[in-house]
């Protein structure tokens, strides 16, 4: 490597060193301060020759010498203090960061932030999970109910957090809504509908002060048991939910002219579909109780979301088209058998991105650029409907599926390869661990849509 020539002003270096090398230093890149060891041996040869024949140029060798040995020593000495106060400077901030910081500097905990960021901001959390999550978010409540539901939501994150559970954060969330609660109260409850009134408030008052409210998960949050927690939660956010549905007794949006001639359902509905299993087979015992050779599967409809969808498929229901037909396995479906002849409407593909007031029809979503639907495919026991085999921008007039969602099988950030492809309208409640026993051959014994008939609107005969 070259070397550098490093000018050394008589104002910034030791008067020592000016005297011993004159106006410049001749330093190696990379090597430290002081000259090389072969120059030392030089040096000492030089000298020995020198002083055999002149004393005097041997003194004053040796003069030079002790000279060059006081200034590296002062050199060292000085970056020595420096080096002491920059330690003296860590220890202080990092003493101060001890005391400030609400939580101890140990290894410990820091991995403890490192897995609680992780829970809460990995890409699963922008996706329900549940079918029962997914259903509340899908509610088009009014901004007053939508903030106590944020706020009660992230509970349920934070549950998810590995050993130390931020207590004080979750009640913290729980007096947030119990604030727009209590200080909203006359907006909450002018927002239902005058015959809906009385059991409006009767709700409202279980959400307060009722044996599964806010007052009870705050106390259940102080005992810091997350069990405790979890069910209030639960119980909380169902009362929350029910609210929110008498506030939204239709649709928030028009349908566009041209869709006004499909059946649509304008809210929730409810279809428990009974599967019989064939050859003699049984369904295991649950709790129990004897062996059946049939199970009930309970799913909930989605008309906010997917009006049309759901719209098209409770009619089918209403008419007994499902009955006695047969269901078919993939590796991660259970889908009806083909297309029913002259039953259904080929429904345009109709997804509802996260965000937006208004699904979209004849498209899907790009997951990749961010688009997440209202409604996700990725979770297990979704209920959509297959594609047209005409065409993708449509869905089959008859033919649905149950999505059995598995994780391993997903792709960033746990989604479905699949996510915002299909029409999802709802998703199973009850029944979901009667799923993976279904084989193919087994039968829909019978399908009865039990809730919703009110919100049905079938298009006028032509």
């Amino acid at each position: 490597m070259a070397p550098l020539l490093v000018p050394l002003a008589a104002g910034r270096t030791p008067s020592l060193v000016a005297h011993w090398m004159g106006s410049s230093l001749l330093l190696p890149v990379g090597r430290r301060m002081g000259p090389p060891r072969s120059q030392k041996n030089k040096v000492r040869i030089r000298s020995c020759a020198i002083c055999t024949e002149n004393s005097t140029k041997c003194s004053d060798t040796k003069k030079f010498s002790d000279l060059h040995q006081i200034s590296w020593s002062s050199i060292l000495s000085v970056l020595n203090v420096g080096r002491k106060q920059i330690s003296r400077a860590i220890a202080v901030i990092l003493l101060f960061m001890q005391i400030t910081l609400p939580l101890p500097m140990s290894y410990a905990d820091l991995e403890f932030l490192y897995y609680a960021n992780a829970v809460l901001y990995s890409p699963d959390t922008k996706v329900p999970r549940t079918g029962e999550l997914a259903l509340r978010k899908a509610i088009p409540a009014n901004r007053n109910m939508k903030a106590i539901q944020d706020s009660l939501e992230d509970i349920s994150y934070l549950l998810r957090i590995p050993q130390r559970k931020p207590y004080g954060t979750m009640e913290s969330d729980v007096k947030k809504a119990l604030k727009i609660a209590t200080e909203e109260k006359d907006l909450i409850l002018t927002s239902i509908p005058g015959e809906l009134k009385e059991k409006g408030s009767a709700l409202y008052s279980s959400l307060i002060d009722g044996k599964g409210g806010l007052q009870t998960l705050i106390a259940s949050i102080k005992e810091n048991d997350p069990d405790r927690v979890s069910v209030a939660l639960a119980s909380s956010l169902d009362t929350l939910a029910q609210l929110e549905l008498l506030q939204a007794p239709g649709l928030s949006f028009l349908l566009p002219e041209q869709y006004l001639k499909y059946p649509r359902l304008t809210g929730r509905g409810t279809v428990e579909i009974t599967i019989e299993k064939v050859d003699g087979n049984t369904f295991p015992p649950i709790a129990g109780s004897e062996p059946k050779s049939t199970a009930t599967i309970q799913v909930i409809l989605d008309g906010y979301s997917a009006p049309l969808t759901s719209g098209n498929f409770a009619k089918l229901v209403t008419d007994g088209a499902y009955d006695g037909v047969k269901l078919k396995c993939a590796s991660q479906a259970i889908l009806s058998d083909n297309e029913l002849v002259n039953y259904g409407y080929a429904v345009p593909l109709e997804v509802m991105p996260s965000g937006q007031f208004e699904p979209l029809y004849k498209t899907t979503l790009s997951v990749q650029d961010g688009e997440l639907p209202v409604l996700p495919l990725s979770v297990y026991g979704a209920v959509a409907m297959a594609h047209n085999m005409d065409s993708e921008e449509y869905s089959s007039p008859s033919q649905f599926f149950f999505y059995l969602y598995d994780k391993r099988n997903s792709g960033l950030g746990g989604l479905s390869f699949d996510e915002g492809q299909f029409s999802v309208f709802g998703y199973t409640v009850r029944g979901k661990e009667i799923l993976p026993q279904i084989k193919t051959g087994d039968i829909i014994k019978s399908a009865k849509l039990v809730q919703g008939q009110d919100r049905l609107i079938l298009p006028e005969a032509s």
